[in-house]
């Protein structure tokens, strides 16, 4: 159910991401709320890709689903 949750909020972000060239895929959710992911394209080869994922990806999932602990790239 959680990864469910989890895969849904993603599709929210993915156009954000896809309208810079890149993409996100979901790897695993974790018992514990680690949520890892995997960012493509020009997401996976962005110097800021770090900042994407924490600042953008993160901050979303954790006020949308407030189990997830964590956002980390696989």
């Amino acid at each position: 159910m959680l990864h469910e949750r989890v895969l849904r909020a993603i599709q929210d972000v993915r156009p954000s991401l896809q309208a810079d060239g890149g993409d996100i895929e979901l790897v695993s959710v974790d018992d514990d709320g680690v949520v890892k992911v995997r960012l493509t394209g020009a997401c996976g080869t962005c110097p800021m890709s770090v900042m994407t994922l924490k600042q953008g990806v993160e901050t979303y999932l954790k006020k949308v689903i407030p189990e997830v602990k964590e956002v980390v790239q696989a």
